[in-house]
């Protein structure tokens, strides 16, 4: 068996148990716990679970209409930032960073068009603002870090 893939086997069945250990781009190792230490992803996760609990209780029609767009929006910002983290090379990382920034960007249409056809509470208007608010200055920061290793690196060799 050649090494790439008893790697990729190796990857997969850690991931699967949850002890992923993968060198990441600054030669420490990317890992599902230091995931979950990103802020853009934990303020995403917590963007994704407000808009799931608003659009849940929404009627049929709202719910078809804009919610399950909505939510789907923001579900990829998390998704892409996780893919983006496990990616191995720098460029495949800003990549799927960029993507979760468009989503981001499109959550924030989802969310003007409830606030307009009044499907938020207030309380609901003010978590969700804030979050989306404060988020992409997190990805423009997490973007920036990676391109800041990537020079680094190029540097150092």
């Amino acid at each position: 068996m050649n090494s790439k893939l008893g790697l990729l086997i190796y990857s997969f069945i850690s991931l699967l148990v949850g002890i992923m250990n993968v060198e990441d781009n600054n030669g420490s190792y990317a890992s599902v716990q230091n995931l979950k230490k990103i802020q853009a992803y934990v303020m995403s996760r917590q963007l994704a679970k407000l808009v799931w609990d608003a659009t849940e209780q929404w009627q049929w029609f709202a719910k078809k209409t804009i919610g399950c767009q909505w939510t789907e929006a923001t579900d990829s910002i998390t998704a892409n930032i996780a893919e983006g983290y496990g990616a191995y090379f720098f460029n495949d990382t800003i990549k799927f960073y960029y993507y979760s920034r468009r989503s981001l960007f499109e959550s924030c249409d989802w969310f003007g068009k409830a606030k307009e056809r009044k499907l938020l509470s207030q309380e609901e208007i003010t978590k969700i603002q804030s979050l989306l608010e404060q988020l992409p200055f997190e990805l423009n920061k997490l973007i920036k870090r990676v391109r800041i290793n990537k020079e680094n690196l190029k540097i150092k060799q």
